[in-house]
């Protein structure tokens, strides 16, 4: 009976361990199945970089919120911020924004309000043409604006792009044209008043950093800063107007090389540029000029001032160059001003869409002189001009039968050695000299002390 009772005993023992090992094996594998729960909600709350990319969390802004606050701030009947507000935060004059955004939405479809499917309107030509002028005059990144505007960063980058496209394609023919008969009458009257007979403006250049310029290439575009540039060659007047804008060239090169790829000359070369006859010292001449710095070539369509003058009237033609030559290195700094984005390192990647910006830039730069030139504190009208030009040519030809001062040819050259000549005449030393000594003694006699 003892050893039946033991072996009971023994069992029992036993079971009670197997109970307690499969208690325990339970237990584990509960924990192992919570740990799965809440590494499995883990990850439908934070996905992986993989999964992030495949899915895009959509956000309510609310963008109805965003037009109407824009529309009560500057575009309504009685506008919560005046008419000055407007003119600084969008560089430009109402009237005039209100043009180039109305053009745009009668030519491209992206600025127009459609409905999506599901019958709600998507984002209004106000803000997108808003964020666009955001984003270029003050030179900050999309996403800045999305709060303010309620737009994502990838529709404002987008409207940026469409925004300058439409610029050039409805606005650059005219206001980025070549001078035609009237505005070069208007140009060589200024010019005779300073006491440049024969002059077309001032032409220099202007380096714009390119901060995310592929590596392969930063060896092309880096010039004596270090980094990587790209060169704009304008052409500008006293008015601020830019009339020749050449965009593209790496900033590794100096101004000779960008004028020698320029087409400014071309024109002129191919017998299509307005012909100009003036006199300047009692010598008439037929070619006009334009004022540089020091580093240009001694060209008959060039003039620089004199370094180091020693005599009077070097003295004073060299005030007076270096005075009328600053008309394009302000046209740059107001250019800057106005438009920051062209100011500030450049962190597109694609170099086309910066030259649509600058060109873009270029032409609301001239919109905005033409719509506040009336306002400018030495503002001379140039239709006087052109009309009293346009008398005296009257007179003249009913009294002498004369032809008109200044001759406009649409025709190409007829041949090479037209050609040759013409740019033989463009690059002419000596014609630079004698022009550059009649100009020092026209201005002594219009400037020059009595005694």
């Amino acid at each position: 009976m003892a050893s039946s009772s033991n072996i009971d005993a023994s069992n029992s023992s036993d079971d009670e361990a197997w109970e307690q090992s499969v208690a325990e094996h339970n237990r584990q594998l509960d924990r192992i199945i919570e740990d799965v729960v809440i590494h499995a909600a883990s990850l439908s709350v934070q996905p992986t970089n993989h999964a992030v990319r495949g899915r895009r969390r959509y956000i309510e802004r609310r963008r109805e919120i965003g037009h109407e606050g824009v529309f009560e701030q500057y575009f309504s009947e009685d506008p919560i911020y005046p008419p000055e507000y407007f003119r600084t935060r969008f560089r430009m004059r109402k009237p005039l924004f209100e043009r180039i955004m109305n053009k745009l939405v009668a030519t491209d479809r992206f600025f127009q309000q459609h409905p999506d499917a599901a019958g709600r309107l998507g984002m209004s030509p106000i803000q997108k043409c808003t964020a666009a002028m955001r984003v270029l005059a003050y030179g900050t990144s999309a996403d800045l604006h999305d709060e303010y505007l309620r737009m994502s960063a990838q529709v404002i980058r987008k409207s940026v792009i469409k925004f300058v496209e439409g610029v050039i394609s409805n606005f650059g023919a005219e206001y980025l044209r070549k001078p035609t008969e009237e505005d070069m009458a208007a140009l060589l009257h200024i010019g005779e008043r300073r006491g440049f007979p024969g002059m077309m403006g001032s032409i220099d250049c202007m380096h714009w950093e390119w901060k995310n310029c592929p590596t392969a290439w930063a060896g092309q575009y880096a010039g004596r800063s270090g980094t990587p540039t790209i060169i704009l060659e304008a052409v500008a007047s006293q008015d601020l107007w830019i009339w020749h804008a050449f965009f593209g060239t790496p900033g590794s090169r100096n101004d000779i090389n960008v004028l020698d790829q320029s087409p400014d000359f071309d024109d002129i070369l191919e017998g299509r540029a307005p012909k100009v006859n003036y006199i300047v010292n009692d010598r008439e001449r037929n070619m006009g000029y334009y004022l540089t710095d020091g580093i240009y070539p001694q060209w008959a369509a060039f003039i620089k001032s004199i370094p180091a003058p020693q005599l009077r009237k070097h003295q004073l033609f060299a005030q007076h160059q270096e005075a009328a030559r600053k008309d394009v290195e302000r046209a740059f700094r107001v250019l800057q001003a106005r438009f920051a984005f062209i100011k500030r390192p450049c962190l597109i990647w694609d170099r086309d869409i910066m030259g649509k910006i600058m060109i873009a830039c270029i032409i609301m730069h001239n919109m905005i002189v033409e719509d506040e030139r009336s306002t400018y504190l030495n503002y001379h009208d140039p239709t006087e001009f052109i009309e009293d030009r346009l008398r005296q040519n009257t007179r003249r030809s009913e009294d002498e039968e004369e032809t008109n001062d200044f001759v406009y040819s649409t025709n190409r050259i007829v041949s090479l050695a037209s050609y040759m000549r013409t740019r033989s005449q463009l690059r002419n030393r000596e014609d630079h000299s004698s022009l550059l000594h009649d100009l020092i003694e026209h201005i002594w006699q219009k400037f020059g002390d009595d005694d």
